[in-house]
C-alpha cells in the first residue's frame, strides 16, 4: 500500500524485452537502499525489484500492465516517480493508494497560473470510474485533490514543489498518465452500480 506522496524521481536507463515482458533498469537516489522482492510504485504502479546496486533497480513490468499503463511507451531517459510502500507507523500524508492503475487519461490541457499549474485530464467513463470535487486521485503515482469534476474529465491544480519534484514536469498534452481512481469511490459506485440492478 502506498500513500501518493513521491519520494523522489528516477531516470530510466535501460529497457530490455523477454519474450512479452519488459525489464526495466531506474537509477534513483533510493535504489542503494532498496531489496530484492521489495514493492515500489512506479508511475503508481506497484512493481517489484528483482535486482539492484548502489546506483539503480530493475523492476520487470508483464504484458498485462505494459497494455493497461503508461509504461508501454516509456523510453530509456524518461523520468519515473517513485514510492516506496507505506510504513504501519507512518503518516499517511495522501490518501490510500494501492498501486493498482485503473485506467489510463490523457492530458488535454495545461495552464500556468502565476506559480501553479492547472492540468485537465479526460479518461473513459465507460469503465465506471468517477471523479467528485475535492476528492483524491492518483496520477502516476502522485495523490492529489480533484477540482472541475465531469463525467470523464477533471482537473487538478499543481504547487511548485509537486511539479519541480514529479515528472507531471514533462507531461504536455496530449500525454498519456496512469489514474487510480479513490478506492472509497470505487466501493461506492459498485455498490450504486448493484443496488441500481436489483
Amino acid at each position: 500500500m502506498f500513500t501518493g506522496i513521491i519520494e523522489t524521481l528516477g531516470t530510466v536507463t535501460s529497457l530490455r524485452k523477454e519474450q512479452e515482458n519488459l525489464h526495466i533498469t531506474v537509477s534513483s537516489t533510493i535504489s542503494k537502499d532498496l531489496k530484492i522482492d521489495q514493492s515500489v510504485a512506479h508511475n503508481g504502479i506497484c512493481l517489484t525489484v528483482v535486482s539492484q546496486d548502489e546506483e539503480s533497480h530493475t523492476v520487470t513490468a508483464i504484458y498485462e500492465t505494459l497494455q493497461k499503463t503508461n509504461l508501454g511507451s516509456i523510453q530509456e531517459g524518461s523520468l519515473v516517480n517513485l514510492e516506496r510502500c507505506m510504513q504501519m507507523n507512518g503518516r499517511l500524508d495522501g490518501h490510500i493508494v494501492q498501486g493498482h492503475v485503473d485506467q489510463t487519461g490523457i492530458c488535454m490541457g495545461l495552464e500556468e497560473q502565476e506559480g501553479s499549474w492547472f492540468y485537465t485530464f479526460s479518461y473513459n467513463e465507460d469503465k465506471g470510474n468517477v471523479t467528485v470535487e475535492k476528492g483524491s486521485i492518483c496520477i502516476n503515482g502522485i495523490s492529489l485533490t480533484v477540482v472541475n469534476s465531469k463525467p470523464g474529465q477533471f482537473s487538478v491544480a499543481i504547487i511548485p514543489y509537486t511539479y519541480e519534484h514529479t515528472n507531471l514536469q514533462s507531461v504536455k498534452p496530449g500525454d498519456m498518465v496512469n489514474l487510480e481512481f479513490d478506492i472509497i469511490g470505487k466501493y461506492v459506485a459498485r455498490l450504486m452500480r448493484n443496488t441500481k440492478t436489483v
